[in-house]
């Protein structure tokens, strides 16, 4: 896990070595273990690396890595959980390799299978590999986008790198604020992270299975993944897939607890992370396997005392039923204030709260020097929660639209239409310009993929969720708040063999009997606390934000709000938010519908005030 960039200046023009340090140096975070640069025999392209020493954290793994035959030069961000498995297979065909290391096995891949070696990856990645024989760079991003990769292209260079802050601040080009995206953020704030725009208007995002060449100064993209090209065939009997998922759930475990470093877990209370580490402790009983990390057993749990989202009773009772004893982060209103800049700096984007907790967690996991983290991220969206208890009208209802709007362009307008007719009734609207001035919406990565005419809304709605809208733009934040912290998170819901498995799930394998991701809990059945696995309380891992923002945060956005920022107030009608967030926070009645609708108006000031 890494950060990695690179620049080819077109023209052969030598690329400067303060140029491609600089990005690198504004990477650190992510690579805390040493960095790295590689240039081309012209100097025309160069690559950069920071490293985050997970698997060979020797040095003879170090990157830039240059194949054997030295035609190839990689950077690489993630993990290829399958490696082992590839290298064993590669040394059949004659590789020979010099370290323990996936990054070498990648390189091995692309000498023998080229693009073709993307399918037979199980794991996370952005990475980049430059031909030295043709000039020619190839980019490539994992099949859900986990882990990021953005470029920006001028007519004498093009540049990448794994965050937007970086490009922005490279000082290689005009980074100017893309008034467009900042209104569609706005509008909605999961309505880009699944498009290639980005705040800036130079910057592009490599979507999440997508490929990229760069050929003589032209850049190609190119899908390579797509999810429905994927389904397999499901057992018809209940109990035969419920084993399937137990099976598969497993083994995605296993595969992510292969790590030449301690690893440990987040721990939230709630189903998903005490499935994972329920499912650690199992395999360690089931004998782990080669390079598994034997120092697997560190669980943090965040806890907010006195708030309605703590689970810390929960996470206490599942680290107990794995064998763990868990580290507890108390998390008050003393740090709604502490860190706030460095935090909204390294999120570098608008979200509906700020992820302090998050942060804070992973900071204290940098603490206790365990650098890597399985977490339950991405069950949400694949098996349809999202869904509280007594909610089932809505929960269809949001499901039927979700459906009806997944395909038509003319549908999302019409979807955003009433959105913003909705909060303007509310009061919770302040863009300027009437509904006919609505910002458009933006494509997004599998929109149009044809769907199986027997999927009904709600797999519809979860299809969109995971790959477009909700999950990409939850991926985005935690990459970037566990990075800051130099932490690679490991998923094993978002196994491809899982995921594809579970997406051709019928509904009713997933929601069912008043409960959602059933065919999970089936699955966990006496493999975790009954009272979580078949739990109904739902609870995002998300700061105290009502709480904050009717104390310690209210005079903070009082001073954001008197700050002159001319940019912000050609988009928002900064008087009418004035008065809504100085009424909320004198009544002190912030709750989280009011939160996730002008917390992101907030986000949006301070950040434009950066650029």
């Amino acid at each position: 896990m890494c950060g990695i960039a690179g620049i080819v200046n077109f023209g052969g023009n030598a690329v400067a070595r303060e140029d491609i340090a600089r990005i690198t140096d504004l990477l650190a975070h992510r690579g805390p273990d040493g960095d790295g640069f590689w240039f081309s025999a012209d100097r025309s392209a160069a690559l950069g690396h920071r490293r985050l020493a997970i698997i060979d954290p020797t040095a003879r793994a170090d990157q830039p890595m240059l194949s054997a035959d030295g035609r190839h030069a990689m950077v690489y961000n993630g993990e290829i959980y399958n490696f082992l498995e590839l290298r064993q297979e590669l040394e059949t065909k004659g590789a020979v390799f010099r370290t323990q290391s996936d990054s070498e096995v990648i390189l091995a891949a692309w000498r023998e299978w080229r693009e073709d070696m993307l399918l037979r990856f199980n794991g996370m990645w952005a990475l980049a590999i430059y031909d030295t024989e043709s000039g020619d760079l190839f980019l490539a991003r994992d099949r859900f986008g986990i882990k990021p990769l953005l470029y920006a292209s001028t007519p004498v260079r093009f540049v990448f790198a794994s965050e937007q802050r970086a490009l922005v601040r490279s000082r290689l080009f005009d980074a100017s604020l893309d008034v467009e995206v900042a209104r569609r953020l706005l509008l909605d704030p999961f309505g880009i992270e699944g498009s290639e725009r980005t705040l800036c208007a130079r910057v592009r995002r490599l979507q999440a299975g997508y490929c990229l060449w760069l050929r003589r100064g032209r850049i190609a993209l190119r899908r390579w993944w797509r999810t429905t090209d994927h389904l397999p065939e499901v057992p018809h009997d209940e109990a035969a897939r419920v084993e399937a998922f137990r099976a598969l759930f497993a083994d995605a475990v296993a595969l992510r607890m292969r790590s030449d470093v301690p690893i440990g877990t987040c721990l939230s209370g709630g189903f998903d992370s005490s499935a994972v580490v329920c499912a650690m402790a199992s395999h360690q009983r089931a004998g782990l396997g080669p390079r598994d990390s034997t120092s697997w057993r560190h669980a943090f749990v965040a806890s907010f005392p006195g708030a309605v989202n703590d689970e810390r009773p929960m996470a206490e009772e599942a680290a107990a039923w794995a064998g763990v004893t868990p580290t507890i982060l108390p998390i008050g209103q003393r740090d709604a204030l502490e860190d706030l800049e460095r935090i909204l700096d390294d999120n570098d984007d608008v979200y509906i709260g700020l992820p302090s907790a998050a942060w804070l967690i992973y900071r204290e996991l940098r603490r206790h020097r365990i650098p890597v983290s399985l977490d339950g991220h991405g069950a949400d969206e694949l098996m349809g929660a999202y869904y509280q208890d007594g909610e089932g009208a809505a929960f269809q209802l949001k499901n039927w639209l979700a459906a009806a709007t997944s395909r038509s362009r003319l549908a999302r307008r019409g979807a955003d239409v009433a959105r913003a007719a909705v909060l303007r009734a509310k009061g919770r609207s302040f863009l300027r310009g009437g509904l006919a001035d609505l910002p458009r919406p933006f494509d997004l990565v599998a929109d149009e993929d044809e769907l199986p005419r027997a999927w009904r809304p709600l797999n519809r709605r979860l299809y969109r969720m995971f790959h477009a809208t909700v999950l990409p733009t939850i991926l985005r934040n935690f990459d970037r708040i566990s990075m800051a912290h130099g932490i690679e998170v490991r998923m094993p819901f978002m196994d491809w063999r899982l995921v594809t498995y579970t997406m051709a799930l019928p509904a009713e394998s997933k929601a069912s009997g008043g409960y959602t991701k059933m065919i999970a809990r089936r699955a966990m059945e006496g493999g975790m606390p009954e009272n979580i696995r078949m739990g109904r309380r739902k609870v995002g891992f998300n700061s105290p934000m009502p709480e904050w923002l009717n104390g310690p945060l209210a005079d903070w956005s009082r001073r954001l709000l008197d700050r002159k920022v001319p940019a912000f107030a050609e988009l928002v009608d900064e008087t009418r938010l004035l008065n809504a967030v100085q009424s909320l926070s004198g009544s002190k009645t912030w709750d989280w519908d009011a939160v996730g609708r002008i917390w992101p108006y907030l986000n949006m000031k301070w950040m434009m005030a950066g650029f």
